[in-house]
């Protein structure tokens, strides 16, 4: 096995399989410019190709062409950033609603064109699309919709919290073990999943308020939530907190998981909950939320 990476950082979880792992260290935008990374990939000689850090159509088109008839399965991973706004929850994988910010109108883009590539000329693409990634050694979506830690504190230590609007706008974890899972699944079954997209996410959606009530009964609290209307509510936060909070709470994303099971036999083993307690229990030890 090998894995292609900047070699910036350690694993999230250190196991004694990376002793098996190969690391190859490449920084992919450049290589992308020079026209390189491709044939670096292709050179790998890997039967099974799993993109994880593809952004950019060109990018996907690039490294598509050089592995067209060289690999038995490619991989990229998506996001339910593809979907825009749903009109009707479970959200299924046939989105109808367009993306409305630049990092899923581009993953959309790939998701096209690599379908077209699957369908038309056979390459064996498959696309899995994550929801909020979560797990020790990663800081989750909170119940505020952002990813600052302090709402963490605030519910820990029983403080009042406010939320946008109701707190009602929906978020949808994942454990990142649950991801790795439905990328395996999808590389057993290749008759089933080349040529198609699946959802990776927890069965069912946290509502923000939900979420925080489950939070603070964790440090033995009761939630004391406060609502207020969104541009009093930005007012309060951090210009960059207020902007991933907007950009998760107009998506509320609430997928459907039933595509990946009835193709896959896939279901996720976390539960949303489930998922985010490992990852508070992580940053509590390691200082990152005290008690």
């Amino acid at each position: 096995m090998v894995a292609v990476s900047r070699g910036k950082r350690e694993p999230y979880s250190p196991h004694g399989a990376w002793q098996r792992v190969t690391t190859v260290a490449a920084d992919r935008e450049a290589e992308d410019a020079d026209g390189t990374f491709g044939r670096r990939i292709v050179e790998l000689e890997g039967d099974v190709v799993i993109d994880l850090i593809c952004f950019q159509e060109d990018s996907a088109r690039h490294i598509a062409e050089a592995l067209h008839g060289r690999v038995r399965h490619f991989l990229h991973c998506g996001t339910i950033w593809t979907h825009g706004p749903s009109a009707r929850v479970p959200t299924t994988e046939d989105r109808r609603k367009q993306p409305i910010n630049e990092y899923g109108r581009q993953k959309a883009a790939i998701e096209s064109y690599l379908l077209e590539r699957a369908h038309r000329d056979g390459f064996p693409a498959t696309i899995i699309h994550p929801g909020h990634i979560v797990g020790p050694g990663w800081v989750p979506v909170n119940p505020a919709g952002n990813v600052n830690p302090a709402v963490f504190q605030t519910l820990a230590d029983g403080e009042e919290l406010a939320l946008p609007n109701f707190g009602l706008e929906t978020l949808q974890h994942v454990h990142a073990d649950d991801v790795a899972r439905l990328f395996m699944d999808a590389i057993a079954a290749p008759s089933a999943s080349v040529g198609e997209s699946f959802h990776s996410v927890a069965t069912g959606a946290l509502t923000l308020r939900g979420y925080a009530d489950a939070v603070a009964g964790w440090f033995g609290r009761e939630a004391r939530l406060t609502y207020l209307p969104w541009e009093r509510w930005r007012a309060t936060v951090s210009e960059e907190d207020a902007r991933i909070t907007y950009d998760h709470i107009l998506y509320s994303p609430h997928c459907s998981m039933e595509k990946a099971e009835r193709l896959l036999g896939h279901r996720p083993r976390y539960t949303a909950l489930e998922a985010v307690a490992e990852a508070v229990d992580w940053l509590v030890k390691a200082g990152t939320i005290a008690t």
